[in-house]
């Protein structure tokens, strides 16, 4: 029987069979794929709090190893863990945030004084390359260790100096709204980790 290629039927049914082959493929490949993404997932977040923590690591479960070896609060559905260095602790919390184009999530790390940054980093973001995304550079990172933050923080374009004790630190050029966007996550950030750190919190 000889198939009518320019019929109606023929249209629908070879359209129903191609999507269903797309489906399935698409399907598969990601079951195949969804527990590497989890991994990778996993271990930006791990890298993220070791980083900010100034804990080094050389492989994926050495670092593993010391994230888990960490004590974890919760406040609020904030995940907040902690270090302890030569007596002295320091507390990491996840940080979630709108950036200019999308969220931007990261770790803060604070001395146990709650004033001083110890370090901080991202586990994803969806700035401007270029522009925003610059954020994840080392330099901009970097000066926010040791920064005191005796009140609020502030990412400005117009630092001047190295002091370390005035709580601002340079912003990214061309990237104001991102910076200004980081800046009141971390602000919000250190309120959560000041009222949970003062109030009580729980250990999970």
């Amino acid at each position: 029987m000889k198939v009518n290629k320019e019929s109606k039927l023929y249209t629908v049914i070879f359209s129903f069979v191609v999507t269903f082959v797309f489906v399935f493929v698409l399907a598969f490949l990601n079951m195949l794929t969804a527990s590497n993404v989890q991994k990778s997932q996993e271990f930006f977040k791990i890298r993220a709090v070791l980083n900010a923590l100034g804990i080094t690591y050389n492989s994926y479960d050495d670092a593993k190893e010391k994230f888990q070896q960490l004590n974890k609060l919760q406040h609020n559905g904030s995940e907040i863990f902690v270090n302890t260095v030569d007596g002295k602790k320091v507390y990491a919390i996840i940080f979630h945030g709108s950036g200019l184009w999308g969220p931007i999530d990261g770790v803060l790390a604070v001395a146990e004084d709650l004033e001083t940054i110890v370090g901080i980093d991202f586990i994803t973001q969806n700035e401007t390359p270029g522009l925003g995304g610059r954020i994840e550079e080392r330099w901009f990172k970097d000066q926010f260790n040791g920064e005191r933050i005796p009140q609020k923080l502030e990412i400005s374009v117009s630092k001047t100096s190295d002091d370390k004790g005035d709580g601002r630190v340079d912003a990214i050029s061309g990237a104001t709204l991102t910076s200004k966007a980081l800046e009141k996550i971390l602000n919000d950030t250190l309120e959560t980790l000041r009222t949970a750190l003062r109030g009580g919190v729980k250990n999970e």
